[in-house]
């Protein structure tokens, strides 16, 4: 088949697009949602198929969602190869953990390359999250994982002995403390190279509004400039290249609204280690409306967190905090932004919730 350029962003999912009459179709049996092999030269991914039926691709063409695009580095007219796949290893494994079994290191390794790699689709991915979730993943298996998703990625190294970060748990509109916190922390002199989410359990992320400020698409190349100029840096873990598991894992969680204990410290863990941290604080709101709703799970997550960093070598320190409240003034980025820079400001109106939740979680 010869590729046609379509520019569909499916951000990391690798769909391929075939004409429903196609000859390919047709011979193979391929129907829409069918799994497909795609060959360009030395290079193979596995592909979730949509079929269209209309003139926007011919009946020898097929298209490309982006990612699967530059997974190919695909050109305009390039011939691909198409073939049922083999089947997964990986996939064996989910089936394992869906009936109670506990998995090796190994075995997490080769559900997390494949997952990076887009040989599982999101419903076998969401099947892996659902049979991690509800206190079904021993520690060892939350550490290996962790473990996993660090190793998937690139990792970041600083010639310092000491590097902090700071992570909310999140589900509390308004908590917009990093942004207060990083200027402080780099100020003082410490390093902070805080790599931060967009919204996912409250109208807007750190990254969101840190947005209404400045760029936070940022590379890994430019973050490292940032950080080494400023001691710090606030930028949208989604744009850098650590753990990127964790960034298909968490597109997959949003779409099932789920959000299962070892996905979330692992998720938390490994884009700060990979960003090169050794010291990190981990604040957890518990509110009737936040993330965590109650202080026995604000402990297990507690115990999960910190034993998980001490096995992984580095610090971690947990703290609660009231999540009853929305915080600051002001719910969305723009709005939040504006509470941010009156704290830091030191405006007499500054919303004191925000100034204090912040510098408690600075001192600390």
């Amino acid at each position: 088949m010869k590729l046609k350029r379509l520019g569909i962003n499916t951000y990391r999912e690798a769909v391929i697009y075939m004409h429903e009459n196609c000859h390919v179709c047709r011979s193979e049996g391929f129907d829409a949602q069918a799994r497909i092999e795609v060959t360009l030269g030395k290079k193979s991914i596995i592909a979730t198929l949509n079929t269209i039926n209309t003139d926007l691709l011919g009946e020898n063409e097929a298209g490309l969602s982006n990612y699967a695009w530059s997974l190919l580095g695909a050109e305009v007219g390039d011939t691909i190869t198409l073939s049922h796949p083999k089947p997964l290893t990986s996939l064996s494994y989910i089936h394992a953990k869906i009936y109670g079994h506990t998995l090796d290191a190994l075995q997490l390794d080769e559900i997390i390359t494949d997952v990076v790699a887009g040989r599982l689709s999101d419903i076998q991915i969401s099947a892996f999250l659902s049979a991690s979730a509800g206190d079904r993943f021993t520690l060892s298996e939350i550490r290996n994982l962790t473990a996993s998703m660090i190793n998937a990625g690139q990792k970041l190294h600083w010639d310092k002995e000491l590097v902090v970060d700071k992570h909310c748990v999140g589900g509390l509109p308004g908590n917009r403390t990093s942004l207060i916190i990083v200027p402080i922390i780099a100020a003082y002199g410490l390093t902070i190279p805080k790599t931060s989410s967009r919204a996912i359990t409250s109208p807007a992320g750190s990254a969101d509004t840190m947005e209404v400020f400045a760029p936070v698409n940022l590379d890994l190349k430019k973050m490292r400039h940032v950080v080494e100029q400023e001691n710090g840096c606030i930028v949208w873990g989604g744009a850098v290249d650590l753990s990127p598991a964790d960034d298909i894992l968490i597109r997959v969680e949003l779409a099932i609204d789920l959000d299962g204990e070892a996905q979330l410290v692992s998720s938390i863990l490994s884009k700060k280690i990979a960003a090169g941290s050794n010291h990190i604080l981990i604040d957890i709101p518990i509110g009737p409306t936040a993330k965590v709703r109650s202080q026995n799970m604000a402990a297990v997550l507690k115990r999960y967190l910190e034993k998980t960093g001490e096995e992984l070598g580095v610090s971690v320190s947990v703290v609660f905090t009231d999540g009853s409240q929305p915080v600051g003034r002001g719910i969305g980025p723009a709005l939040e932004a504006r509470d941010v820079m009156s704290v830091l400001r030191g405006a007499p109106d500054a919303p004191q919730n925000l100034r204090e939740r912040a510098l408690d979680l600075a001192g600390k």
